[in-house]
């Protein structure tokens, strides 16, 4: 089964959180910043890499929060949740047109990707 992988950063009881560029799937959807690992890539070089290609941000992995199994384009995919952590504050936006620090009431009331949603029990 793929695997994707997500990174959870906080900052008390905020949780960072970015929204998508419009077009594709998941256009314009909010979501907990990762991707897919590459055939061969550990879940953290996965995130390592994806947030390198989408923010230009280093970050470094802690420990595994949980996972979740969903159906993208009628394949089960299997979404690992990790705790990660920025190594500087400043970034850059690639593939998404706004970020914020939000609180769990918050990120449930927006507009999330469905798979990042099945995340929301690890974060309490």
């Amino acid at each position: 089964m793929a695997v994707s992988v997500a990174g959870i950063a906080r900052r008390g009881r905020l949780i960072f959180i970015a929204r998508r560029k419009e077009g594709g799937d998941l256009g314009g959807k909010w979501e907990f910043p990762g991707g897919k690992a590459e055939e061969g890539e550990s879940d953290r070089d996965a995130l390592l890499r994806e947030f390198r290609e989408e923010f230009a941000a280093a970050v470094t992995v802690g420990p595994f929060l949980g996972s979740a199994v969903f159906s993208h384009r009628g394949a089960e995919r299997t979404l690992r949740a990790y705790e990660v952590c920025f190594e500087g504050a400043d970034f850059i936006l690639r593939e998404h047109t706004e970020w914020r620090w939000a609180d769990l009431e918050e990120i449930k009331k927006l507009d999330f990707a469905g798979s990042d949603q099945k995340l929301f029990g690890f974060l309490a």
